[in-house]
């Protein structure tokens, strides 16, 4: 049945974005019946509630305190972005010795971009992380205890970050929900933002790296400052402007 309110229009809207990763304009408007600008309003409402994040012709889900996209579905969407992010990211290992790994599909391809032809530490709250690691022969790989979250595989609570809060790293590699000027690092789940926190704590630099979608979200539970940063790496898709204002709070920004 057509939804005939805009409360069901712009519920149906978030149940097909969550569901399928991002919504257009144009398909909607043939799905819902209703015109094109309709949607538009529906779309800016959303945005307004901080449900959706509105693109050219479209819109794409914001993660939430009751929302989350689980890793299998990350490790589909904006993929040659994140091998190119993590490429990157990888090369800023420098001398490191010590390297915290974060949970999340980014992380675990710049663990795999990981250099393997010299002696590295690697603590890890995510398991497909250890597990990409643990056979290669210069990794030493130490996975965080706890409980293992279903859609990310990796572990939180005071077990986790507890562990973690015995190192000094040389360096933490961190992914999150979200990403903005005003509200820092974000990500919707306080569990999960203790063991980042932790990281943060714990690590001598700190770099993000992340997609364009990242900048400008908000979730539920920050756990850092933009000026914590060393280094940010995300793509070409972030506008310079943009990248500019994030550097003025200190860390270097690379887009690749």
């Amino acid at each position: 049945m057509t939804p005939r309110t805009a409360e069901d229009r712009q519920r149906e809207i978030v149940r097909t974005a969550r569901a399928t990763g991002s919504v257009d304009v144009a398909t909607l408007a043939t799905a819902l019946g209703v015109a094109k600008e309709t949607v538009r309003r529906d779309l800016r409402a959303l945005e307004d509630h901080g449900l959706v994040r509105r693109t050219h012709g479209g819109a794409y889900p914001v993660e939430s305190a009751g929302f989350e996209t689980t890793l299998a579905f990350r490790a589909t969407s904006h993929v040659p972005e994140k091998r190119r992010i993590a490429a990157a990211a990888a090369g800023l290992l420098g001398d490191a010795e010590t390297v915290f790994v974060d949970e999340g599909f980014t992380p675990q391809l710049i663990a795999e971009a990981l250099p393997r032809d010299r002696p590295l530490t690697v603590v890890t709250a995510s398991l497909p992380v250890a597990g990409a690691l643990a056979t290669a022969a210069n990794m030493s790989v130490l996975l965080l205890g706890g409980r293992v979250r279903s859609g990310t595989l990796a572990t939180v609570d005071h077990w986790t970050t507890k562990m973690l809060a015995g190192f000094v790293l040389d360096l933490a590699y961190l992914g999150a929900n979200g990403i903005s000027r005003e509200h820092g690092l974000t990500t919707p789940d306080p569990a999960v933002g203790e063991v980042k926190a932790q990281a943060v704590r714990a690590a001598r630099r700190v770099v993000f790296a992340g997609v364009y979608t990242k900048f400008g979200a908000v979730n539920f539970c920050r756990f850092a400052e933009v000026g914590v940063l060393e280094t940010i790496v995300t793509s070409t898709l972030l506008p310079t402007a943009e990248a500019h204002r994030y550097s003025l709070l200190g860390p270097q920004v690379i887009r690749v």
